[in-house]
């Protein structure tokens, strides 16, 4: 069945701070409901009361806000627990829920004895043989039940929007734990819930919750609703094969923090893994055109902090000084920003590079020769209209006066009038440096 509208939902626990991995999720997320002209619909998984703080779910607001992946709607499972008990009474008039009475450590034992067998190590459905007057017995002695979900033995299958056509055969799966003893419940039956409530068409996660998509179709299936179309993502990696905290799998407050623009972030994470080359836009929107889940490939996507880095100063490179200005000093203005621009990595590098116009700057230690040189060219700058292209007007007159070109040329002006042997164009930079500063700099180079 299909979806009138497609809805897609990014559903977090707030136990913790978001990482790449769940960025790319809800990137992809976002990205499907974008391109669709649907809604992109952020779930707050907040089920485990001792582990979830208001101030996580504070956190992933404002990470999905820098990011401008803004949901078109809210909704928290600590608020639905009406929800799913009616769907669980539901689901317990059918016979597809029962109650169970084994400890962990029971069904561990059980587990090692089919292993040792050579069988699956699923739930032998012991439970389900229980008289009344047993179970009875079990709770008068204080010992509540936990919850499972019963399987059919039946083939369950369904078109990957990834990884293709999937088969997994239910008598092989183990009936599923839902709800706790203690009450509370479980991922699984309540996302399925969600998802039928919030009419999710579209459900978008890692490659890791396959086996749980085969037991939640049946769930959709015991409450009578239609199944979304399930799109499983491969996991990213580090360069070691697998990603540490070392190589990125760290807080997105942390990697803004270390100057990435949301955008480069974006244009990495919606790329890696895919056969479209990863290209830096000034603007998120613009990842929306092309987006395909048929782009996506199987095989693990290598999230590269280096990269990172790389897309990031192609990434500050595109953007207009309106989009930065309220994050760099007051003394940069759009001028500024466009003649720096190009040799910033981050937006921190703004900073020091005002020092190279602003001052003081180091001086070059010339020899004898570059110090005469730099007396001629302070002659020159002071006679010079700057009014229009100085750095051009003075290059053409010592080339004429001194003889000098290329290298021999441009390296001791630069280094004399910025103090560094690479940095923004000198045509750019020079105006801003000024009369009045470049003359006192070729001056001062010449001893």
């Amino acid at each position: 069945m299909s979806f009138p509208t497609t809805i897609t939902r990014f559903a977090p626990s707030p136990t913790g701070r978001l990482h790449v991995g769940n960025i790319r999720t809800a990137l992809v997320c976002w990205l499907a409901a974008r391109a669709a002209g649907g809604k992109f619909m952020l779930r707050i998984d907040d089920t485990d009361a001792a582990r979830s703080t208001e101030d996580f779910v504070e956190a992933i607001r404002a990470d999905l806000g820098w990011l401008g992946l803004v949901p078109d709607g809210e909704v928290r499972q600590s608020d639905r627990f009406a929800l799913y008990e009616a769907a669980f009474e539901t689901l317990h008039a059918a016979g597809r829920v029962y109650p169970c009475y084994e400890s962990e450590e029971e069904l561990s034992v059980k587990r090692r004895i089919a292993r040792g067998r050579g069988l699956p190590p699923i739930y032998d459905r012991a439970a389900l043989k229980l008289t009344a007057e047993e179970r009875q017995a079990f709770e008068a002695a204080g010992t509540a039940p936990h919850w499972r979900f019963r399987l059919d033995a039946a083939s369950i299958e369904w078109p990957d929007l990834i990884r293709g056509p999937q088969k997994f055969d239910g008598a092989l799966i183990s009936d599923p734990v839902i709800r706790r003893a203690d009450g509370s419940w479980l991922y699984l039956l309540p996302s399925v819930i969600d998802d039928i409530d919030m009419t999710v068409s579209h459900v978008v996660r890692g490659e890791d919750h396959v086996s749980n998509t085969a037991v939640q179709l049946q769930m959709f299936e015991a409450l009578g609703a239609p199944a979304p179309a399930f799109a499983h993502m491969a996991l990213l990696v580090g360069a070691d094969g697998k990603l540490s905290k070392r190589e990125g799998a760290i807080g997105v407050g942390a990697i803004r923090d270390e100057g990435v623009e949301p955008q480069a972030l974006l244009a990495l994470l919606a790329r890696i893994g895919t056969s479209d080359p990863v290209m830096p836009v000034a603007d998120g929107a613009d990842l929306v055109t092309g987006f395909a889940f048929g782009h996506m490939g199987r095989a693990p996507a290598r999230f590269d902090p280096a990269e990172l880095a790389q897309i990031n100063a192609r990434t500050l490179h595109l953007l207009p000084f309106a989009a930065v200005r309220d994050r760099l000093p007051a003394e940069i203005d759009e001028a500024t920003w466009l003649a720096i621009r190009p040799n910033l990595n981050t937006i921190f590098d703004a900073s020091p590079m005002l020092a190279t116009i602003e001052g003081p700057i180091a001086s070059p230690g010339f020899d004898a020769d570059d110090k005469a040189f730099s007396a001629q060219a302070a002659e020159t700058a002071e006679t010079l209209d700057w009014s229009e292209a100085p750095w051009a007007a003075l290059t053409a007159a010592l080339k004429g006066t001194t003889g000098r070109k290329g290298k021999a040329l441009f390296l001791p002006l630069r280094l004399a009038l910025t103090g560094q042997d690479h940095g923004p164009e000198m045509a750019a930079l020079l105006p801003l440096i000024g009369r009045e500063r470049a003359v006192a700099r070729l001056r001062a180079a010449a001893g």
